[in-house]
């Protein structure tokens, strides 16, 4: 911020303008002092205002997950990208795994928080996107890959594959990847953030039950019906005689309440 001073505010703000080579709109203006006539031309004084440049969505945005990473402790900075109506964040860094996190949570997380940061205040939501290392075009393309991969195993079998739960970005992913796919069709199912994408093939085969890709549930079932059978208590054979247990006549004393008995003699 800067203070500059005129005959008049408004030539305050000119000259604070042209300093700082700034739009009227791109401004924060902030009048300090008004201008004094004095008497007879004596003891007058100049008008004073502050003025800065306005930060951008984008640059409010950055600002916010500089100030995390500064908390974390994590060697990272950004580069700004945008226009009236996106924001590209681009994350630099020398330690991507922390700042992406498994399958991408990490950077989705703060992804969500930059937006928030950057829609303060305004009337039309602006889209904020962050990367890092290209991750995001490279989970695209193994998304594609899976959902090809799904789709055959689907038509396959004449069963529906549910994929794991994905934010609304990555499933709008594999929806395009089978939209033009005749053999098979796609819904979301459950809520989020649980939200999942089931791959329905055309030759569905009738009473076929959902079927999570990458698991056997079949083994899955083998595995719970052992270790049920595990859990259960052997039975006793019918002519087997109970075992019958004597105990001694107790009676209660002060030891009692701590936890022990006292033995009658």
């Amino acid at each position: 911020m800067a203070i500059f001073q005129g005959k008049t505010i408004e030539d305050a703000i000119k000259q604070g303008l042209l300093t700082l080579n700034i739009e009227r709109e791109q401004a924060e203006i902030k009048v300090l002092e008004e201008p004094q006539k004095g008497f007879l031309g004596i003891g007058g004084k100049d008008a004073k205002v502050e003025v800065s440049k306005k930060e951008s969505d984008g640059e409010r945005a950055a600002e916010f997950l500089n100030g995390i990473f500064d908390l974390l402790k994590l060697p990272a900075t950004t580069e700004v990208k945008e226009n009236d109506s996106k924001i590209e964040i681009e994350l630099i860094t020398t330690n991507p795994t922390a700042i992406i996190g498994y399958r991408g949570e990490v950077l989705d997380a703060l992804q969500t928080l930059a937006s928030a940061a950057a829609n303060i205040g305004n009337e039309e939501y602006k889209k904020v996107s962050l990367n890092c290392e290209n991750y995001r075009e490279k989970r695209e393309e193994t998304l594609k890959a899976l959902a090809l991969r799904v789709a055959e195993k689907a038509v396959k079998y004449g069963r529906k594959f549910a994929l794991e739960p994905m934010n609304p970005f990555e499933r709008k992913i594999i929806h395009s990847a089978l939209t033009d796919n005749d053999k098979v069709k796609t819904e979301s199912q459950g809520v989020e953030p649980n939200r999942y994408v089931v791959v329905v093939p055309e030759n569905l085969k009738q009473g076929s039950e959902i079927e999570f890709y990458g698991k056997s549930s079949g083994k899955n079932h083998s595995n719970n019906k052992d270790r049920r059978n595990n859990n259960k208590t052997p039975r006793r054979d019918r002519n087997e005689k109970p075992e019958v247990i004597k105990l001694e006549k107790k009676t209660i004393g002060f030891g009692t309440f701590l936890g022990n008995s006292k033995n009658e003699n």
